[in-house]
């Protein structure tokens, strides 16, 4: 807190007035910055192209979701079951080793293909059985295209032949020690392309089998085990 005047000396007042005036003048504060301005950008208006797409994918939206229930309904009433395929009864009547290790062979079994679909006919399109020794191909046979109605069963003769078939070393001893043991094991496998048929449509897709025979020796070879399933 400084002097009161009254108290100061003339001379005191006097310098005090002459520093007042030489001072500079108090700069005026700047003006605040004014708010930031919000562009709007213009919306860009919807063409007619653009209205056409959209109603186009809620139609095929839509399209899709009814075929969808309609499949679902038709598989929960016809309930379809892929054909089964077994081999019940086989012979073997012939197999030749010459040197080198060149195989014959005669076998012949019975196919029996069923239908186990009451809603369902079945056309097999295409057939193919092959024969296979420790996964040898040793014949192939090729089957007539033939339908089965719904509940049926079809018997097939299905007989392979193998001629000069050339075996490798091992699996040839290996085919030898089972002739001798009196235990032949050969595999069969099926390809069939099935068309199932039912009211208004159908659909066409492929079946796979296999089966494990196990038979006695030639000449008079016959069936004792199999194990067969389809896929």
């Amino acid at each position: 807190m400084g002097t009161p005047y009254h108290l100061q000396s003339p001379r005191t007042i006097l310098t005090r007035l002459m520093n007042m005036k030489h001072q500079p003048p108090a700069l005026p504060q700047p003006p605040p910055p004014p708010p930031p301005k919000i562009i709007l950008q213009p919306r860009d208006r919807t063409t007619p192209a653009m209205w056409c797409a959209a109603i186009v994918c809620f139609a095929f939206s839509i399209l899709l979701i009814v075929a969808g229930v309609v499949i679902l309904i038709v598989y929960l009433v016809v309930k379809p079951r892929a054909p089964s395929f077994d081999a019940p009864n086989a012979t073997l009547s012939n197999i030749y080793i010459g040197s080198p290790a060149y195989f014959n062979g005669d076998m012949t079994f019975v196919a029996n293909i069923s239908n186990p679909n009451q809603k369902i006919d079945m056309v097999f399109r295409s057939a193919t059985i092959e024969l296979f020794f420790r996964d040898r191909l040793m014949a192939a046979q090729a089957l007539p295209p033939f339908l089965q109605r719904r509940g049926q069963s079809q018997v097939l003769n299905v007989r392979m032949v193998s001629s000069q078939v050339v075996l490798p070393p091992e699996v040839a001893v290996e085919l030898v020690n089972q002739v001798r043991s009196n235990r032949i094991v050969y595999t069969i496998r099926g390809a069939f392309k099935v068309q199932a048929r039912f009211w208004f449509g159908h659909y066409t897709y492929w079946m796979y089998a296999i089966c494990e025979l196990e038979l006695t020796a030639p000449p008079c070879g016959v069936l004792v085990a199999r194990r067969c399933r389809t896929k």
